[in-house]
């Protein structure tokens, strides 16, 4: 059993250097703060799988409920297909704004976020449930996503968990996860948020 758990953890691994290949892994420190996965805040970026009512005022034709496709873009009727992933739903309405004036005029471009689903996390390698995980809160935290794998097998190296995050810069950041002192009830939390696209990795 341990040799084919061992057996998973090198597979999954090997699948994340792979997918990180050419892009360098540096060491960071965690962010303190948590991101903000309320849509109705301004600083809310839309992702694929968030699905979107847009409508424009006194035009029932241009009415549609879509969802951000997998490479970031959405349909809209005189469009055809507009890039929403990365973009508040502030700045999705000005795009839609300015492509559709020379179809309508002075359009009263509504964006309402309806479901937020770009919010995933990765626990791959020592964990009873390895696998994707949809997050539902921007305070969602290392621990939480370790939880909704199911919690570690008694074969992880609790000291060397780590996450890895895209750098704003390219590649990826490799955070060490301080799991004893993270689940003592000793003061200074090691517990941090995950981000979008964080891959936690179980050795």
């Amino acid at each position: 059993m341990k040799a084919l758990w061992f057996f998973f953890l090198i597979a999954s691994i090997a699948i994340v250097l792979d997918a990180c290949a050419g892009n360098p892994i540096t060491s960071a420190h965690a962010s303190v703060a948590c991101l903000e996965s309320n849509p109705e805040t301004s600083d809310f970026h839309i992702g694929a799988g968030d699905v979107l009512n847009i409508s424009v005022w006194n035009n029932k034709e241009l009415e549609r409920t879509v969802t951000v496709r997998p490479d970031g873009m959405i349909s809209f009727p005189l469009l055809d297909d507009v890039s929403a992933a990365g973009l508040t739903t502030r700045e999705l309405k000005e795009r839609i704004t300015a492509g559709i004036k020379q179809y309508v005029t002075n359009p009263q471009v509504s964006v309402v976020v309806q479901a937020v689903n770009s919010f995933t996390v990765s626990v791959l390698g020592e964990v009873n449930k390895p696998g994707r995980y949809e997050m539902h809160s921007g305070r969602a935290k290392v621990l939480d996503a370790l939880a909704m794998a199911g919690g570690l097998t008694p074969y992880a190296t609790r000291s060397r968990i780590h996450v890895l995050r895209d750098s704003d810069t390219g590649g990826a950041q490799q955070i060490p996860f301080q799991y004893r002192k993270a689940t003592s009830m000793k003061p200074g939390n090691a517990d941090f948020c995950v981000n979008p696209g964080d891959i936690i990795i179980v050795p």
